[in-house]
């Protein structure tokens, strides 16, 4: 840095030494065989070693979106993918931009906790009759709650209940994840959907919310989690040597109208 000037790049996160490499100030060399992958990676988001409870819940986290099998979209889309370009770094790219809105990104969720528990801290009522008010407020404009419901489970997502109750064993449950479970018991109530469940991506995103992720590294962690189940599909993919993946016919219906090219480029003028 010469004359006060800012540097264009600066990072705390880790550090090249010549025989050395620092992740947060610590030797790489001491954590590999001491850390295990969750800490480590709890240790590189949150730039701090976990207490021995945030990494049993980063264990947890981490083995909660392994695999959905061919009902998730993005290893389908991977599947898809490798067929045609036969890639594990493709096919990864492929499930990696394939998450978002309607699946495995709790990002939405996150962001909805954190707004909604702040306002509902500025308030002097309890946290039942501050949820049953949002969400009259939230049915009356018609807006969504993201985490709550799923294609399969009903009731209960047995995901989610054990990734709460990991949560409560080792420390992590806090204010806002009782927030957000007012949210959907009030929700459920207003609504008449008993069976509406919380999924494991909303209850991700409670638990990750109250141990201070941010909702861009909830998402983030959640396709760390999901990427062996994805390395396994596409290998699997890849050793079948299924060539270009197509639609079949008897899923998909296609118009069989038929033009004529002169006539319509008459009408259109080409003369």
């Amino acid at each position: 840095m010469t004359n006060g000037a800012k540097l264009a790049w600066e990072t705390s996160i880790s550090d090249v030494e010549q025989s050395s490499v620092f992740i947060r100030g610590y030797d790489l060399g001491e954590l590999i065989g001491q850390l295990s992958f969750a800490s480590a990676s709890y240790l590189l988001i949150r730039g701090r070693l976990p207490t021995p409870g945030e990494s049993k819940m980063m264990e947890a986290v981490l083995c909660s979106v392994l695999d959905f099998s061919l009902k998730k979209p993005g290893t389908v889309a991977a599947r898809y993918c490798v067929s045609g370009n036969p890639s594990m770094v493709a096919g990864l790219a492929t499930a990696v931009l394939s998450a978002g809105e309607y699946t495995l990104a709790p990002d939405s969720g996150g962001e909805f906790i954190l707004s909604s528990f702040a306002a509902y801290k500025k308030q002097a009522e309890s946290m039942t009759h501050a949820a049953d008010a949002f969400v009259a407020e939230l049915r009356e404009k018609g807006q969504r709650v993201p985490g709550f419901g799923h294609p399969n489970f009903r009731y209960t997502d047995p995901r989610a209940q054990k990734l709460k109750a990991i949560a409560q064993q080792n420390g992590v449950w806090g204010e806002m994840c009782d927030w957000y479970e007012a949210i959907h018991a009030s929700f459920i109530k207003q609504a008449n959907k008993p069976d509406l469940v919380i999924n494991e991506v909303g209850m991700l995103a409670a638990i990750l919310a109250q141990m201070q992720f941010t909702p861009a590294e909830m998402t983030g962690l959640a396709l760390v989690s999901t990427m062996p189940g994805l390395i396994a599909h596409i290998s699997e993919e890849l050793r079948g040597k299924i060539r270009i993946r197509g639609v079949a016919d008897a899923d998909a219906s296609y118009s069989r109208e038929r033009k004529n090219l002169k006539e319509d480029l008459d009408v259109a003028g080409w003369g």
